[in-house]
C-alpha cells in the first residue's frame, strides 16, 4: 500500500527557509516518478518540483527556480524540498505525490498517490 506523508510547513517571514519531508512507503524510491504540489487558496494547484523515474533529471516551476531544491533519500524512503527566500506568494499547501500516469511531464501529469499536504504560510 503506497502512503505519502508530509511534514515541515509552517509560517515564515519573507526571505526565510522552511524544508518539507515527504516519508514514502509501498514503493521503491527512484522506481516512480515524484513531485511536490503546492495550491494556494482560490487557485488551481500547480506542480512545484518533480524527479523522474530511474534517475532522470529534476525539473522546477519557474516561479520556484533557483530557490527551491528537490531531494531523495533513498536509505530514509523521504523526499525533500529545501525553500529558500521565501516569498508571500509562495503560501500554499504543499502536496507530495507519486507514480505519474503515462508519459506526460511531470509538472504538469496527473498521479496515482498523494500525501494529506502541509501548509505553509509566508507572512510578516
Amino acid at each position: 500500500q503506497v502512503q505519502l506523508v508530509e511534514s515541515g510547513g509552517g509560517l515564515v517571514q519573507p526571505g526565510g527557509s522552511l524544508r518539507l519531508s515527504c516519508a514514502v512507503s509501498g514503493f521503491t524510491l527512484g522506481a516512480y516518478t515524484i513531485a511536490w504540489f503546492r495550491q494556494a487558496p482560490g487557485e488551481e494547484r500547480e506542480g512545484v518540483s518533480c524527479i523522474s523515474a530511474s534517475g532522470g533529471s529534476t525539473n522546477y516551476a519557474d516561479s520556484v527556480k533557483g530557490r527551491f531544491t528537490m531531494t531523495t533519500d533513498s536509505a530514509k524512503n523521504t523526499v525533500y524540498l529545501q525553500m529558500n527566500s521565501l516569498k508571500p506568494e509562495d503560501t500554499a499547501v504543499y502536496y507530495c505525490a507519486s507514480h505519474l500516469y503515462g508519459s506526460a511531464w511531470c509538472l504538469t501529469g496527473k498521479y496515482a498517490h498523494w500525501g494529506q499536504g502541509t501548509q505553509v504560510a509566508v507572512s510578516s
